[in-house]
């Protein structure tokens, strides 16, 4: 066997399926020895069978003078640990096959029985399962492997579909005015260098692509933080890639930069803006620095805002996770980015069979955490609530330029 497996791994001899030919190899080779072209080594003769070594005395054969009738209180019991070997020494002796060990898990029980006034052993058995009738009986069962599913909500806001609800309506209201709609979110932070990406891609058979072990910044490369911006209407998405840090007038800059690269020339006579987004993070509903950039865009670009942001534990609902970070994923899986180029390659070349179209730069910008607004910056915001969760539902209006 092993002359047949280094001759397959040598020539290589492999069937289509890609595993070595073993067995043909092997038959091959006797086939010469048995006609006198090659003399094979001897085969190794196979150990005969041992018996199993018992370790304790087997109990007397018992003679019961009594009718069956008489035999009352048949009991089975397992046999403790102590008995084990009693019990292997007893079942071979007084067995027709004697002691065999079995495969798998073992069980071993005495059955007792009373006769007179006194309990006798009137016998032994044995139950014995391995893992593939285990495996067997599970799948006749209807029982398989399964990973865990993240299903369970846990408790929801009580006015969680009431605000689902209010945000369609609102979509639907900005689309049909061909007023533009955006959703928006920061995807999860990434490491630059050559690190293991999730996934697998297509390399030479036994030559994957090496990567580091350990997963330690690069000081010279640090991280990045992805920005994305998506037009459900048209199908398309903005990525804005910072090396700084998530802050509030980061996530705002993104949006400048995608009004500036693609809103503007495909809404040229809007008059407002609506952004979909989630209630934390960067783009919090409670930030007072995220109002405070918005004001700052709304003057800038002349529209309307209105924002709308997603009840807490929501954020998988976001149009932007499921149509565009998604592919985004998918699309540079298996591919270690190990460059700022790289991922702004990876990011523009998304694309989907219903037309997605992505694009991508970068953001070397500095973006500091820790900015304090003062109250009077936040009370010259022109903030208007709307009368159903204000909190979560506002309008930045345009201020008159001096």
């Amino acid at each position: 066997m092993e002359l047949a497996l280094a001759i397959c791994e040598n020539l290589p001899w492999k069937a289509p399926n890609g595993q070595l030919r073993v067995h043909r190899c092997l038959e091959l080779l006797e086939q010469l020895d048995a006609d006198g072209m090659v003399q094979l080594p001897v085969k190794r003769a196979r150990r005969p069978y041992r018996p199993a070594r018992l370790q304790a005395e087997a109990l007397p054969e018992l003679q019961i003078a009594a009718h069956l009738g008489e035999v009352r209180s048949v009991t089975v019991e397992p046999v403790s640990p102590e008995e084990q070997a009693v019990w292997d020494a007893t079942v071979n002796q007084h067995h027709a096959l004697g002691f065999r060990r079995a495969f798998g898990v073992q069980e071993r029980y005495w059955i007792y029985g009373q006769c007179s006034d006194q309990r006798v052993i009137l016998g032994a058995f044995l139950f014995s399962v391995s893992d593939f009738v285990v495996r067997t009986l599970l799948h006749e069962m209807g029982y398989s492997l399964q990973a865990n599913r993240k299903t369970l909500e846990g408790a929801g806001h009580p006015d969680r579909d009431a605000q689902f609800q209010y945000i369609n309506a609102t979509v639907q209201d900005y689309q049909q005015r061909s007023q533009p709609v955006i959703s928006v979110d920061t995807k999860k932070k990434e490491l630059v260098g050559d690190f293991k990406s999730a996934g697998r891609e297509w390399q030479v058979k036994g030559h994957p692509e090496e990567v580091r072990v350990h997963d330690f910044v690069v000081p010279e490369l640090g991280k990045v933080t992805p920005y994305g911006v998506y037009d459900p209407a048209r199908n398309e998405g903005w990525v804005n890639v910072g090396t700084d840090h998530d802050t509030a007038a980061f996530s705002v800059a993104s949006i400048r930069g995608w009004w500036q690269n693609m809103g503007h020339s495909a809404y040229p006579n809007a008059t407002e803006l609506l952004i979909t987004a989630d209630g934390g993070g960067s783009n919090s509903s409670r930030s007072r620095l995220w109002k405070v950039e918005l004001q700052k865009l709304a003057d800038d670009i002349g529209l309307q805002i209105r924002v709308c942001h997603f009840p807490p534990g929501t954020s998988k609902w976001n149009k932007i996770e499921h149509k565009l970070f998604s592919h985004i994923t998918q699309n540079w899986r298996g591919r270690p980015l190990i460059s700022h180029e790289v991922i702004v390659n990876l990011i523009a070349n998304t694309t989907t069979t219903k037309g997605l179209k992505v694009q991508c730069q970068l953001d070397t910008n500095t973006y500091p955490t820790g900015v304090q607004v003062p109250d009077a910056d936040l009370a010259a915001v022109h903030l208007e609530r709307s009368d159903f969760h204000g909190d979560w539902n506002y309008v930045i209006g345009t201020r008159a330029k001096k």
